[in-house]
């Protein structure tokens, strides 16, 4: 195994001569993008024909076929031994190997299959096929380009009254989207991980129209955070701003810093109606008319009890419903609103513990591209975007902290792109072209 493979010396400046990977088959690549659109669009929706083609199938089929058959054409691997990747694979074998002590094996084994399953492949995917600045950047605007609708629908829906039943008299919250933004709280997480590779994306179009295009993007994203009235949204929304002014600073841009901050003051004065008040629950929890924050911070004293009394196997993956009702005063039906105990109650602390070690490697991978990157004008690109990958991830480890997402594409989309960064990092440090990029 080669430094580029595996270890923490791929990015030193004397590290020994390096042949840069083959950027791989266009069709896969091709097949990949196609796949992240149908996954944030969800064009099926709109045209139900779509459904009995199950498009998104056929788009990840392409593009595993298309690498396989690439792969195997020049006897390379088809499964790369990245650590990130070994991770991510290894929680995925945890998981199975706990499905015969779940609390229903069937449900658990449903989960596994239909979802999980599908976000690992998802990750390797773009761990696997993302190998070059292009391709990299390609991808970051399929992204943001996908937001624009998100964003715009969300907005309608509050600009024409669409809101969702509360049962609390002035509480508007708006309709999701669909697929992974299906209701507002899954709206605000999609776009806020999506925001830094917008603001990545201003700074690297050359363009009038690139460059509008992503700044309207990050634009109607922001507006339509605030629209969702998700509290957890907000924290994110915050980390995100806080860790680019950071970044901005750090970058000797203070000047951007301070657009940012007067950016901020100006708008509070025009948050809708309601907004500051729905605010106030996250720290007052008994001042929530909807019960929506003592029912959580009530089921994380509950989560905590049970990973204590079942620390190693927990209840199954999927299964913390059912584990966690079997310990309330009532039955609720309602998951852990907090992926990292989502983890430790499905899985033990064996779970969380390789989760957290995914997180961690994936972000310390992007730092490395952002340090090897930064002295190198060349190579802006890769250092922005590196940033973009590290805010990313540390804005899902704040929402992790109020959404039941273990298990689903979020995390999986921007650890995959954390890899991704390396490859297209080592292909450009590499003494050897890797051919047309």
């Amino acid at each position: 195994m080669t430094e580029t493979d595996s270890g923490t010396n791929w990015w030193r400046p004397d590290r020994p001569a390096i042949r840069a990977a083959v950027p791989g088959s266009p069709v896969a690549f091709g097949g990949l993008v196609a796949f992240t659109a149908i996954l944030l669009l969800t064009p099926q929706t709109l045209l139900p024909v779509l459904k009995t083609l199950r498009i998104a199938l056929l788009a990840a089929g392409v593009s595993i076929l298309a690498h396989m058959l690439d792969t195997t054409a020049r006897r390379q691997p088809i499964v790369r031994s990245r650590r990130e990747i070994v991770i991510a694979f290894t929680l995925l074998i945890w998981a199975a190997i706990t499905i015969p002590f779940s609390y229903w094996p069937s449900g658990s084994v449903a989960l596994l299959s239909d979802q999980y399953f599908k976000a690992v492949i998802f990750f390797w995917l773009i761990a696997t096929l993302v190998t070059t600045r292009q391709r990299l950047r390609t991808f970051a605007w399929a992204l943001v380009l996908c937001s624009i609708p998100l964003a715009i629908i969300g907005i309608q829906h509050f600009r024409s009254g669409d809101f969702l039943y509360t049962g609390v008299e002035g509480l508007k919250r708006i309709a999701g989207y669909s697929g992974l933004s299906g209701n507002p709280n899954d709206l605000a997480l999609t776009l806020n991980l999506i925001i830094p590779f917008a603001g990545a994306l201003i700074a690297l179009s050359r363009g009038v129209v690139a460059r509008s295009l992503a700044a309207g993007a990050l634009l109607l994203s922001v507006t339509t955070v605030i629209m969702t009235f998700s509290r957890a949204g907000f924290l994110t929304l915050s980390a995100i701003g806080i860790l680019s002014m950071i970044f901005f600073v750090k970058r000797r841009a203070p000047a951007v810093a301070a657009t940012m901050v007067a950016a901020t003051l100006t708008v509070v004065p025009l948050l809708p109606a309601g907004y500051m008040e729905r605010l106030s629950t996250i720290t007052d929890f008994e001042a929530d008319p909807t019960g929506s924050a003592q029912g959580r911070w009530s089921d994380y004293r509950v989560a905590t009890r049970f990973v204590v009394a079942n620390p190693i196997l927990g209840a199954g993956i999927g299964q913390d419903i059912l584990a966690l009702d079997r310990l309330r005063a009532r039955v609720t039906w309602r998951s852990i609103h907090n992926a990292y105990l989502e983890y430790a109650v499905d899985l033990g602390l064996p779970g969380l513990l390789l989760f957290l070690w995914l997180l961690v490697a994936t972000f310390r991978s992007a730092r490395r591209v952002e340090s090897r990157t930064s002295t190198d004008p060349s190579l802006r690109d890769l250092c922005l975007l590196a940033s973009s990958v590290q805010i990313a991830l540390a804005a899902f480890a704040v929402a992790a902290f109020f959404h039941p997402i273990a298990y689903q594409f979020y995390f999986f989309c921007v650890a995959g792109l954390a890899v991704a960064l390396r490859n297209a990092c080592i292909a450009e440090l590499s003494p050897v072209s890797a051919g047309p990029r």
